[in-house]
């Protein structure tokens, strides 16, 4: 075996942020945000299951303001990652690979996420 010394391979810190590594990393975080917020999903849904009680503690946590900036914060992270996914699948068709098209397609995600937290957001307080 020789004593051969070969080169790490860059890790964040050498490279620049660019915008498509910042959506991808995003998309990451967004995943483990969403499962992280599954659990309180489930907490909810357990809650209801187990009767009156319990449902109203239950409602109590989630229209608290931690809870409620938790279950927008979580909202973000879902319409985040739907929209980013779909521009995932458009790769993975061959559609928009080109640098140009991944720069809009990712400002693109980054406005329908606003859009639709917005929507969904006003909907559920009007409705």
């Amino acid at each position: 075996m020789s004593s051969v010394t070969r080169p790490l391979s860059p890790h964040l810190q050498v490279y620049r942020p660019q915008w498509t590594s910042v959506l991808s990393i995003l998309h990451r975080g967004t995943g483990v945000v969403l499962c992280i917020g599954l659990l309180g999903l489930v907490y909810w849904l357990v809650a209801l299951a187990l009767g009156p009680d319990a449902f109203a503690r239950a409602q109590a946590v989630m229209s608290s303001a931690i809870g409620r900036i938790l279950l927008f914060l979580w909202t973000i992270a879902f319409f985040y990652h739907l929209c980013n996914g779909v521009r995932h699948l458009a790769w993975d068709a061959g559609l928009g690979l080109e640098i140009e098209s991944a720069y809009a397609s990712g400002k693109l995600v980054v406005g329908a996420t606003a859009v639709l937290t917005i929507v969904a957001w006003v909907l559920a307080f009007t409705l």
